[in-house]
């Protein structure tokens, strides 16, 4: 609650505002209401005249409207704001998605926590803004509270308790009730991480051939359905539970009205009571009691949008692995060299045992190609993540010109780095849109400069609208482009970040021989002089690479030239001789000999 007052004070104080007007309007409109019949009652006793008592029920009618009017018009001109907050907590978890630390993007935990909170700021109904219903809710029916029981106070104290007892114990039986669903908010996140997955897949254009050859659609929805079934069970289960809640209430209700109203009664058979008395008494009973009840209620609501909001803040404020506000500043410097030294590094995942990498030494001097060669699995995408500062090393440290990258501010230190990575990222958005990565303040000429170097030119001016073409078909009319138009895209925008440290990282996997080894030469062309790594399990092509090292099992297994590992015949050379036979002649076709694309 605190939360949300202290975000609206901040972001959007018209929401206070407009609150407290509703919730004066609404307790002068129950008062109003409250006195009217009393009033008209006590009028006609008192034998007052026609225009008088037209006059008290114009006034007590008029009020009545206005307030109902006031009422409506402020609490419409409430929901912008209230809106508003909800979308400003849901672009706060956005913004903590894009920028926390990259270990804990796949950790499962805080995934169900990033599901569970992304639900919960979803729709107009979520608790971030149906919260301040409650709250005013509880302010009303508080003061009118306050001002029942002074009404009653001079009736029977006694009376006044046994309300307030039965209410009491009412509100904490609905609330441990109520609170079986934060109890259980891990087991309700799973099933909506999975049944979110699934979704999300079916959904994905890029999987959309596999799901028609091989049948995936009806397993899909199995496993959709069966996900389902078990929500459902689990929502039936909690939804038992809340109705017992409920249904202790009305016992409860009803026998606190059973004191009340024998109480009254009795007192008017006594004749210790006037008929206006017992009308004002009889109305202030009721609302007295519908407001206690409702101040439970509200009290339970209250408890468990808490415990919703609090699991938005379990993600919001999950702790960093990584200082990504703090620690030492970094500027990118083309003019600066720039050394990577991994010392004795070992990385594990978490949970397993297994070594990705074991005590790996190496260090990439400024202004060097180095190629990172081996099998799939081996662990060279490991090496480049711990070299971007994705992950930190288990034991070991890596080093930026002799400072251990831990101690550096880590959203400064990637932008050391331009990337070309196996899954790059395409949006659906215009082509210089996903060079630039901006919509609005782009260097243009830059751009074009960068694009003419990856060789892009003709076929971005072929298009009808050049740069301002959309790639992709999600939002609207847009193109695709070939795969050697993507790793041309690609190294455009390598290009206009312009970075002093470039890694590659499998980027040309799907492309053919040829293609790969053009693109390659165009990686070549415009990495002179800066650190380049690339990662290939290709050897062929890295050959123009200063260095060449082949992990194999998590470890530096050869190390040098292309030329003296092949002269050194171990590993290398092996691997390097079963991937060039089959551009060879006669090994594995009648075919003519094929171009010597690589060797």
């Amino acid at each position: 609650m605190l939360f949300m007052i202290s975000l609206a004070w901040k972001k959007q104080r018209s929401v206070i505002g407009f609150c407290l007007i509703i919730v004066v309007t609404s307790i002068l409109l129950n008062l109003t209401q409250l006195y009217f019949i009393p009033a008209v009652l006590k009028a006609v006793e008192d034998n007052i005249s026609m225009i008088d008592l037209l006059a008290i029920i114009l006034l007590f009618t008029g009020a009545s409207l206005l307030l109902k009017a006031g009422n409506a018009y402020f609490a419409s001109c409430s929901q912008v704001g209230r809106i508003e907050v909800r979308l400003m907590i849901g672009s706060m978890i956005q913004n903590k998605i894009l920028t926390m630390s990259y270990p804990d993007m796949e950790n499962q935990d805080v995934q169900r926590k990033m599901d569970k909170a992304s639900m919960l700021v979803a729709s107009n109904t979520a608790p971030t803004e149906v919260i301040w219903n409650t709250l005013m809710a509880l302010i009303e029916n508080g003061v009118e509270f306050l001002i029942f029981i002074c009404l009653l106070g001079v009736l029977s104290p006694l009376l006044i308790w046994s309300v307030l007892g039965t209410t009491i114990i009412s509100f904490f039986m609905r609330d441990y009730l109520n609170g079986w669903g934060f109890r259980h908010r891990e087991e309700e996140a799973e099933y909506s991480h999975r049944m979110n997955y699934l979704s999300d897949i079916s959904r994905d254009y890029t999987i959309a051939k596999d799901v028609r050859v091989f049948g995936m659609q009806d397993w899909i929805e199995d496993m959709y359905h069966s996900t389902l079934r078990l929500y459902h069970r689990f929502m039936t289960k909690g939804e038992r539970i809340y109705m017992a809640g409920d249904l202790i209430d009305v016992i409860l209700t009803f026998m606190r009205n059973g004191i009340i109203y024998f109480f009254l009664i009795s007192a008017v058979l006594k004749g210790e009571m006037s008929a206006p008395r017992f009308v004002l008494y009889f109305n202030t009973v009721n609302a007295f009691t519908s407001g206690i009840t409702k101040i439970m209620s509200e009290f339970s609501y209250l408890r468990k949008q808490s415990r919703d909001i609090s699991a938005i803040r379990e993600f919001l404020d999950y702790p960093e692995t990584f200082q990504m506000k703090t620690g030492i500043p970094i500027s990118p410097d083309l003019t600066i060299p720039y050394q990577i030294e991994l010392q004795d590094v070992s990385f594990h995942y978490p949970k397993s045992r297994r070594k990705i990498l074991s005590h790996i030494n190496l260090t990439i001097r400024p202004g060097e190609k180095l190629a990172v060669v081996g099998s799939n699995g081996a662990g060279k995408t490991t090496l480049i993540k711990l070299i971007c500062g994705f992950l930190d090393p288990t034991e070991g440290k890596v080093l930026l010109n002799n400072v251990d990258i831990r101690a550096f501010n880590r959203q400064d230190y990637y932008r050391l780095f331009s990337a070309v990575f196996q899954n790059f990222s395409i949006l659906d958005v215009t082509i210089a849109e996903n060079i630039t990565q901006d919509d609005e303040n782009f260097d243009e000429d830059l751009m074009k400069q960068c694009i003419e170097k990856a060789g892009l030119t003709k076929r971005i001016e072929s298009l009808p609208q050049g740069i301002e073409t959309h790639i992709g078909k999600v939002f609207k009319d847009g193109i695709n482009l070939s795969g050697g138009e993507m790793q041309r895209l690609m190294l455009a925008r390598a290009l206009y970040k312009n970075a002093p440290i470039i890694i590659l990282d499998e980027p040309t996997a799907a492309l053919d021989p040829i293609a790969e080894d053009a693109i390659y030469h165009k990686y070549n062309e415009f990495t002179d002089g800066r650190t380049s790594i690339f990662i290939s399990h290709r050897l062929a092509s890295t050959r123009f690479c200063d260095r060449i090292i082949l992990i194999t099992n998590g470890q530096i297994d050869e190390e040098g030239t292309h030329e003296d590992l092949i002269s050194q015949n171990g590993n290398y050379a092996a691997l390097f001789e079963i991937q060039s036979k089959y551009y060879r002649k006669g090994e594995e076709s009648n075919e003519e000999e094929c171009p010597p694309i690589f060797l």
